[in-house]
């Protein structure tokens, strides 16, 4: 078997991991609702083409290559930290093919291989094809047109490349923010020096190069993005065997223990099993510093800059940062126990105090973001009552919802390992979903709300409505339990088979 016949073989393993997966029938009624969205940024984009194309085409300082490629920063930017949201991360199945006798970077280079001719690099040229079409190829030729589309297109392939990297070495460590946070420094260095002449016309030196026939632009992205592979390839295979080759060791810890939850019983046991599930297992930990960090960052803009002090982003920061720690935690919740279930069901309602000690905890958490976010009601930006209704309502109606996954969750998701486990959260669309909704049809409710009846009214109906879930918390999380009880052994199965 040679290696095309090697990769071909090993992509339809992947295809066929994909169909076989515990949520593929979940994940497929969601992708519907995700193409409707992605048409809607088709729309998106080609409008923006348009409109660039009327400005240039009226324009007599810049040519369309010129801007087009002077812009290109920006589009650089927007698709490397859009790629947080829908790239799925660099997980390998390698277990399977540790011992069968072909070359040890068989997998790393098909994933590679497939995150450079993936689809996904090609979403903005939804926007660049019309713009070439109304603004270059008959300004300038079909040569620089096609210089022009390979260009972004290597820009596009860089910028996987760099996600990769970077989401890799994250995973290791969130210290590595540094890296992409430095990048972004050095693109905008002429900016800073020069102001924003100085760095457009440094970026739009390439499309005059396009202009004249040039490729030489083209060259150096090239150079570049084979240095990124040739990093990532390395990094990817280092990463996975170091797990794959981890050994146990056994160190003396300091047991900690919070005397204060015993009087409460089992529901206070699972409530330190939560805390201490945080503070020792690498994943719950990286993912409660994440959304610790964006809390604290968001809380400081907020305060300190007047960048969202219009209505519509005022309710949706102060509703964003509320809800950032169920977003991280709750769509996953029972994914983390699944490593662990059987142990959980030896007892009747074991479960259900589980839910109880994960709901108290989740309450408690938003007092850190209420209280980070009390300087711009001290400075007179926030309402003191906008603050509280949206945190009762986050902990009311927005939980009740999150925990609703905890009936169809059915992926274990791994403590500790990253790149080599089988549960693929990553993969699922629906949770994706959920987290959308929960950002956003708030927001639409609470706009509704203030068009019709003003703020003050909007603030006390969301309270109301918080309040009211909050006080039947008992009655829905026992409505969770017993539905998540009916499916018990199809949960079950499918926790055990992503172990």
């Amino acid at each position: 078997m040679n290696r095309f016949q090697l990769f071909k073989e090993l992509r339809r393993h992947r295809k066929l991991a994909d169909k076989r997966s515990i949520d593929f029938e979940k994940n497929k009624a969601a992708k519907y609702l995700v193409w409707v969205m992605s048409s809607l940024m088709v729309v998106y984009l080609i409008g923006f083409a348009i409109m660039f194309s009327l400005i240039i085409n009226s324009s007599e300082s810049t040519t369309s290559l010129e801007f087009i490629c002077g812009i290109m920063p920006f589009l650089f930017v927007i698709d490397f930290f859009f790629r947080f949201m829908m790239q799925q991360t660099p997980a390998q199945m390698i277990k399977p093919y540790v011992l069968m006798p072909i070359y040890r970077y068989a997998c790393i280079d098909n994933f590679m291989a497939t995150s450079i001719f993936s689809s996904g690099n090609l979403v903005w040229f939804c926007m660049l094809l019309p713009y070439a079409l109304m603004s270059v190829v008959f300004s300038y030729g079909l040569w620089a047109t096609i210089l022009m589309l390979v260009y972004f297109w290597l820009i596009f392939v860089l910028s996987s490349q760099c996600y990769t990297v970077v989401r890799t070495l994250i995973n290791n460590t969130m210290l590595w923010w540094a890296l992409p946070i430095g990048v972004l420094v050095v693109i905008a260095l002429p900016w800073i020096i020069g102001g924003f002449d100085t760095f457009f016309d440094i970026f739009a030196s390439s499309g005059r190069a396009f202009e004249n026939g040039n490729p030489l632009p083209l060259l150096i992205v090239l150079c570049l993005l084979a240095a990124v592979i040739c990093l990532n390839r390395h990094l990817q295979y280092v990463n996975i065997w170091r797990e794959l080759s981890r050994t146990e060791k056994t160190e003396l810890k300091t047991i900690t223990r919070f005397d204060f939850l015993e009087r409460y019983g089992e529901i206070g046991q699972y409530i330190q099993l939560e805390i201490k599930s945080i503070m020792r297992n690498k994943n719950p930990r990286k993912g409660f510093i994440t959304a610790t960090l964006l809390v604290f960052i968001l809380s400081i803009i907020i305060a300190l800059t007047e960048v969202y002090d219009s209505p519509l982003m005022t309710n949706f920061w102060c509703i964003y940062n509320f809800i950032i720690y169920g977003s991280m935690l709750l769509t996953r919740i029972m994914c983390n126990e699944g490593n662990y279930i059987d142990c959980l069901m030896v007892r009747k309602e074991n479960i259900l105090s589980l839910f109880h000690a994960k709901y108290y905890l989740s309450c408690a958490i938003l007092v850190l973001p209420f209280m980070l976010m009390l300087p711009p009601v001290i400075a007179g930006k926030w309402s003191l009552l906008m603050l509280i209704s949206y945190g009762i309502f986050t902990a009311g109606f927005q939980y009740f919802l999150l925990f609703q996954m905890a009936v169809y969750n059915k992926v274990t998701v791994p403590l500790n390992t990253k790149f080599i486990g089988k549960g693929g959260m990553e993969n699922n669309y629906f949770q994706v979903l959920i987290q959308l909704g929960a950002f956003f049809v708030p927001i639409i409710f609470v706009q509704i709300l203030q068009a019709f009846f003003g703020n003050t009214v909007s603030y006390i109906v969301m309270l109301l409505i918080g309040l009211a879930f909050i006080a039947t918390y008992r009655r829905w999380l026992r409505n969770i339990y017993r539905r998540m009880m009916l499916r018990r052994y199809e949960n079950m199965e499918g926790f055990r088979a992503t172990r």
